[in-house]
């Protein structure tokens, strides 16, 4: 069987579309479809139901692309590094949150560049958790953090941690409201609060409102900035509450930067996935980073 059209197939199973995998292989559309033809008639069955957008994998094209990814992934990384004699560095791929990624799990995986044994290179992308298990699941990665676990059977994922969700506000907010003071849905009376966020439509602060009050936060979002690092600096001058990881915000909630506005009996959790593609662990790098992260994680909890 011909490698380069197992190629192209395992590109439009992770891919999903054929215009999605052509780009990623630097293929026209009609040469990708022509190779995936080529396949089915070589295998006599076909792998994927075309669709208004996109294929989806029949159980043969499923179960082939089980049993061949791993392979040649396998082989890609070979070719990447090369038969030597073992001296040249290995490239890990990392993707993930930039705010966790950058305050967890980078400091943890630095110190595998450079031990004594086998260092590997590192290169890290950022993104949400939709565009790490995307790059992931094209090849573009080696190693995913994510807050959502993967579906299917060509991803593998392993709970990495539990962060802790914190109501936070600048002091001076506290002289202005009464946080003692409660509404009808037993939520402190907060609707004077600007909120900051990430996002216009509000995930950590909708979140947190749904888990521990059962209901919907009233104030829009006054600052919108995509990075929970920012988000925390505006909160700590004053531009109002935010709902931030426990971990991110620790020191300014020591220093006073911040005050906790409200402490629920049990606080809102999110859950880090650790995700790789189903096979790769037998990639000695990868293999290392991902034990190493398990194991630094433990005491992140």
């Amino acid at each position: 069987m011909d490698l380069a059209l197992l190629r192209t197939f395992v590109t439009v199973h992770r891919a999903g579309s054929f215009t999605r995998a052509a780009a990623l292989l630097g293929l026209s559309q009609p040469a990708v479809t022509a190779q995936i033809r080529t396949l089915e008639r070589q295998l006599g069955r076909p792998l994927f139901l075309r669709q208004a957008r996109g294929v989806t994998p029949t159980t043969i094209g499923d179960e082939l692309a089980h049993k061949a990814a791993p392979h040649l992934d396998a082989l890609v990384e070979i070719a990447g590094t090369g038969l030597d004699d073992g001296s040249s560095l290995r490239t890990l791929h990392l993707a993930g949150p930039p705010e966790f990624t950058a305050e967890r799990a980078l400091p943890a995986l630095t110190e595998l560049t450079g031990e004594d044994g086998q260092p590997f290179a590192l290169r890290v992308s950022f993104g949400n958790a939709e565009e790490a298990l995307e790059g992931l699941a094209a090849g573009h990665h080696d190693l995913a953090i994510s807050t959502a676990r993967p579906r299917g059977a060509l991803l593998t994922a392993t709970a990495l941690c539990d962060e802790e969700h914190v109501l936070v506000a600048a002091p001076r907010w506290t002289d202005e409201i009464d946080t003692g003071k409660l509404d009808h849905h037993g939520a402190p009376a907060l609707e004077q609060v600007p909120v900051v966020e990430v996002h216009e439509s509000l995930p950590f602060v909708s979140r947190y409102w749904a888990a521990v009050f059962d209901s919907r936060p009233a104030a829009p979002g006054t600052v919108i900035v995509p990075d929970l690092r920012a988000v925390l600096a505006c909160t700590a001058a004053g531009a109002g509450l935010a709902v931030l990881p426990r971990y991110l915000c620790a020191e300014a909630l020591q220093r006073g930067d911040v005050v906790a506005l409200h402490e629920p009996a049990v606080p809102p959790l999110r859950t880090y996935f650790l995700v790789v593609r189903t096979g790769t662990l037998a990639m000695p790098h990868i293999a290392r980073a991902h034990e190493w992260l398990q194991r630094a994680a433990a005491d992140w909890c």
